[in-house]
């Protein structure tokens, strides 16, 4: 935007024009940036008015995005490649713009050093924009210095972050795997984390210069493509064991089994809302992904017993027929009696039965 004389009061509008290059398409982001774009529905968004040459300008760094597909096998061919010149068949004054279209449609990788060499020459009119790319060069070569080449961390002039407090470098983690759609058609999970340079956000506060780097991840997004790949367990962590309440004027007897269960590294909690109705308490539990509950009334305390009531046999039952051999067996191990004094290993033998050893 320096190189093009973009005014200041029109920089914002022009970035967040760029930043819906993704979702608008070059139409889409050639509209903004002149006059306005008008959607299907008749609307009408205001764009920054800049000129043909001065938008030709900034569609430039779209001709820059890194493209996912490469001709490469595998990552140590990338990388052996990332230290070679890729243009060698575009020499003798070949148009710039015509390498890098060959380029964005995926004709030609490219490493991080030639995309600076190549940033350079298009905006060596903007002492801001080469100071910029002698940050990135010094950033692609600590990379770079620690093994992580162009493949897996890309100069990208594309990328732009909506937030205004930015001063430095700004970066995305984009996942660039496809998966099968709805339709069928592969879909790209894309940004699940990014962030950038602040050094003016701490001042606002403190008073005083101080650098910072911040970066945020999308987790949703990141767990929901860790469980399409396999590397994170679908099953839902198991809840704690819940201590059911009969009496309110015995509350301290029930959170001292809560206090016994948590001493022996099970995790447990009290059951805390209206304890008129076993029913609703035994759905909290179920609700909570409980494996069990622990139970005792008036009749029990005088028996100086609790009861514990397996929760995951509890709906295995229901696959049986009643009165059926199986549906008996599991129904007597479901629940049972034992002393207060066996509490902690009563419940320990129902996790160990459902393989979840106490933290």
């Amino acid at each position: 935007m320096d190189g093009a004389q973009i005014p200041e009061h029109k920089r914002l509008t022009v970035m967040r024009a760029l930043d819906k290059y993704d979702r608008l398409g070059e139409a889409g982001v050639r509209a903004l940036l002149g006059r306005e774009r008008r959607d299907e529905s008749g609307d009408v968004t205001p764009g920054a008015e800049l000129s043909k040459e001065q938008a030709d300008r900034m569609m430039m760094l779209f001709e820059m995005v890194p493209q996912s597909g490469t001709t490469y096998e595998s990552l140590a061919d990338w990388e052996r490649e990332d230290t070679a010149f890729v243009y060698r068949e575009y020499r003798n004054g070949v148009d710039v713009v015509q390498v890098f279209s060959d380029y964005a449609k995926g004709r030609l990788p490219i490493n991080n050093h030639e995309a600076i060499k190549r940033l350079r020459s298009w905006f060596n009119d903007s002492p801001k924009g080469q100071e910029a790319l002698d940050e990135l060069e010094h950033i692609a070569e600590l990379t770079k210095a620690a093994h992580y080449g162009s493949k897996r961390i890309r100069i990208d002039p594309s990328v732009v972050r909506g937030l205004e407090y930015y001063t430095g470098p700004v970066f995305e983690v984009d996942l660039t795997f496809p998966i099968p759609g709805d339709d069928g058609k592969p879909v790209r999970y894309g940004s699940v984390g990014a962030g950038g340079r602040y050094d003016g956000l701490v001042s606002r506060f403190r008073g005083e210069p101080v650098p910072a780097t911040g970066f945020s991840i999308g987790v949703s997004r990141l767990a929901a493509a860790l469980q399409h790949l396999g590397k994170l367990d679908s099953k839902p962590e198991p809840g704690p064991v819940v201590v059911t309440v009969f009496d309110k004027d015995r509350l301290a007897d029930y959170q001292n089994m809560v206090a016994r269960l948590r001493a022996a590294n099970i995790r447990a909690e009290l059951y805390l809302g209206n304890p008129k109705n076993l029913g609703n308490q035994l759905k909290y539990a179920d609700k909570r992904n409980a494996p069990c509950v622990v139970i005792q009334g008036s009749d029990e305390k005088a028996r100086g017993e609790v009861t514990i009531k397996d929760l995951v046999l509890g709906a295995e039952l229901a696959k049986f027929e009643k009165g059926h051999e199986q549906h008996l067996q599991k129904q007597t191990e479901a629940q049972r009696s034992v002393r207060e004094s066996e509490l902690v290993e009563a419940v320990r033998e129902v996790l160990a039965r459902h393989g979840l050893a106490p933290r």
